[in-house]
């Protein structure tokens, strides 16, 4: 029997007008632009001022749809990986769902920190080769601003906001699509990049507020370590997995997180730096939208064809990591 498989049959991004800049940086906390530079990648990100992380999702699906050439009402499932939900509950799915008008969707939040989408494409996929859902909606949005803070210089300096969705459906070739994924959790990292206040362990005080519990903590070296160990060695395995070579490889989609880490991953995985997606210069790490972020400015501007062999990889607080393989189905958009 022909497995029935998910393939990606819309894609779009979204991210605020406000740009920050690491000079701007430097006039709030004691760095400079070219140690932000030499050691990340990163030369701006983007802010959004007013609005919340649904209204970043909202922009990004609202491409989606408009190239798809279909109405909100025809999605049956809505999933939204992010780690700054517009508020605890309802969830912030339920909140796209509305604004966009939905009404035939259900839909869920998806915590899985820099690994969302990854965890969030995996889930839509099974979703969609089970049979029982045609038209999925896939998000990875985040507003890393609101939980930021910008007198913490070890992390003001990594985050943006931003977002990116995807719709999966079945595919009319089984040789497309979402081909395999690896996903993997270690809640020992949990220590090292986390965000204390405003959950049920320590709900919100005077007292969480004034020690600064509901921004977000990283030991920026633990985590370096052992992120540049895990998505380096998922990709290969997701390789090896599949037999494939670097040559076999169009594209290595890297979660935006460090450009060393990139590096280090690429070079694990026999791929040169021309054929690894990177943007953290221009828009910093916004945890679950970097991946979708990368994809659909790749598939904008004809870089990311039909038929290539794409690897996705991410590394994230929990400690989460995974990669996934797809074969590009798009067409590209100059020639849709």
């Amino acid at each position: 029997m022909t497995p029935r498989r998910a393939t990606i049959t819309a894609i779009g991004h979204y991210v605020p007008e406000k740009v920050l800049s690491n000079k701007e940086l430097e006039k709030m906390v004691d760095t400079n632009d070219e140690w932000i530079r030499s050691r990340t990648g990163i030369r701006e990100r983007r802010i959004l001022a007013q609005g919340a992380t649904s209204d970043l999702a909202v922009k990004a699906i609202e491409k989606v749809l408009e190239f798809r050439g279909i109405n909100a009402t025809e999605i049956e499932v809505i999933i939204v990986a992010t780690v700054t939900p517009d508020m605890f509950f309802p969830a912030t799915a339920c909140i796209i769902q509305d604004k966009i008008g939905a009404h035939n969707a259900w839909g869920f939040d998806l915590s899985a920190a820099c690994s969302g989408f990854l965890y969030a494409l995996t889930t839509g996929a099974k979703l969609v080769e089970s049979g029982t859902y045609s038209k999925v909606l896939v998000v990875g949005a985040d507003k890393m601003s609101s939980i930021v803070d910008y007198k913490d210089r070890n992390t003001c300096i990594l985050f943006g906001d931003g977002a990116g969705a995807v719709l999966l459906e079945p595919s009319d070739d089984p040789g497309y699509g979402v081909l395999d994924n690896r996903l993997y959790t270690d809640g020992s990292g949990g220590a090292y990049l986390y965000m204390k206040g405003g959950g049920s362990l320590h709900p919100a005080t005077h007292e969480t507020v004034d020690k600064r519990m509901h921004y977000i903590y990283q030991d920026g070296k633990a985590v370096f370590k052992v992120a540049v160990i895990g998505m380096a060695e998922v990709a290969s395995e997701i390789m090896q997995r599949n037999n494939l070579k670097g040559d076999d490889v169009a594209w290595l989609v890297p979660h935006q997180a460090n450009l060393r880490i990139i590096d280090a991953t690429a070079d694990r995985m026999g791929i040169s730096r021309d054929k690894v997606m990177i943007n953290i210069d221009k828009y910093g790490n916004t945890t679950a939208a970097t991946i979708p972020l990368c994809l659909s400015e790749w598939w904008e501007c004809g870089k990311l064809k039909r038929g290539q062999n794409i690897v996705l990889a991410a590394f994230g607080a929990g400690y989460t990591w995974g990669a996934s393989l797809v074969k590009w189905s798009l067409a590209n958009p100059a020639k849709s």
